[in-house]
């Protein structure tokens, strides 16, 4: 049942089902077109509502919750990373915030999968001269790529993403190297037969594969710099799907024109909708629009989540899934 004192505002079109679903529970409004919120239309819509549902494109930084005013009380993330809300900040104000993890890490982990295979098998450069009608047939030194199965990966995260893709690489016939905060429980390590590894650094020359799985924060922005990249073999390839700002893509883009890196798939971007040019035109990059948690079934349990977040919120009782700011 509707409560039409209680206002939740949605920043972006989520899919139908969940659409459907929040406007049956909640007196809920929806943005009129499916492009990000400027700021000033941001803090509006955090003004009206008593619960705001922002997605990763919204930056709601300290400034705007001290300008947000008394009736906003929490922001239900649709979606698993919080790092473009200022979770600190909010709770000083009295925000909550939730997210809604775990519904997307199988299907990340796949997609880092599908990129690992596309940069290493060359389907960029494969698919290009098959649309542009300049194929001239098979050929016995043609596109040759590197063979995966007993490369050597190295994740850094082991969280729910970086386990599920550990699982994968393995069937796959990959070793598995990871650097976390802390190693995973001896259990999962000996089940993923996967080496920890304390200091990222010392990872880098021993891995074919790099994949970043982790979340940004200021510990991890830039880890992977131009030191870092030096560190790495020049046959080594990086795959990203988790933020792109865990790159310095200017190390990244000198590291791949000077053959000191093989290749690249990134999912994600350093600077958003902006498309770096010249990465774009690079045969040996592969680029997606951040696709790592679209698929039908994760989008709409990441719905179902944030409404149980808002929904236990509503009745009194504290989000299941919020997030507790780092003091």
């Amino acid at each position: 049942m509707q409560n039409s004192g209680f206002k939740v505002v949605v920043t972006r079109k989520l899919p139908n089902t969940v659409q459907t679903r929040l406007k049956e529970l909640f007196d809920v409004e929806f943005s009129q077109n499916d492009i990000p919120l400027s700021r000033g239309e941001l803090l509006a819509a955090m003004q009206r509502a008593d619960v705001l549902v922002p997605t990763l494109n919204d930056n709601i930084d300290a400034s705007l919750l001290a300008e947000a005013g008394n009736k906003l009380k929490l922001l239900a993330n649709y979606g698993s990373g919080v790092d473009h809300i200022d979770v600190e900040a909010a709770h000083k104000y009295g925000i909550l915030v939730s997210n809604s993890p775990t519904i997307s890490s199988s299907d990340t982990a796949d997609m880092t999968i599908a990129l690992i295979l596309a940069v290493m098998r060359r389907f960029k450069e494969g698919s290009n001269v098959m649309e542009s009608g300049d194929w001239q047939g098979w050929a016995p030194s043609a596109f040759l790529g590197t063979r995966v199965s007993g490369k050597t990966i190295g994740i850094l995260g082991m969280g729910r993403i970086g386990t599920a893709l550990a699982e994968r690489a393995r069937a796959f016939g990959l070793n598995v190297y990871y650097h976390n905060r802390k190693k995973v429980h001896p259990d999962t390590e000996t089940r993923l037969n996967a080496k920890y590894f304390e200091n990222f650094h010392k990872m880098l020359p021993n891995i074919d594969i790099l994949a970043t799985c982790c979340p940004l924060s200021d510990e991890t922005h830039h880890i992977l710099d131009a030191k870092a990249l030096s560190l790495m073999k020049s046959s080594a390839v990086v795959v990203n799907t988790a933020r792109g700002a865990l790159i310095e893509e200017e190390a990244l883009e000198t590291a791949l024109l000077n053959g000191r890196l093989a290749a690249a798939g990134l999912d994600v971007l350093a600077t958003g909708k902006n498309v770096n040019k010249t990465l774009c035109d690079l045969p040996n990059v592969m680029l997606l629009p951040h696709m790592g948690s679209a698929t039908q079934e994760a989008r709409h349990e990441m719905g179902e989540t944030v409404i149980l977040n808002i929904k236990m919120h509503q009745d009194g009782h504290r989000p299941p899934n919020m997030c507790i700011p780092k003091y």
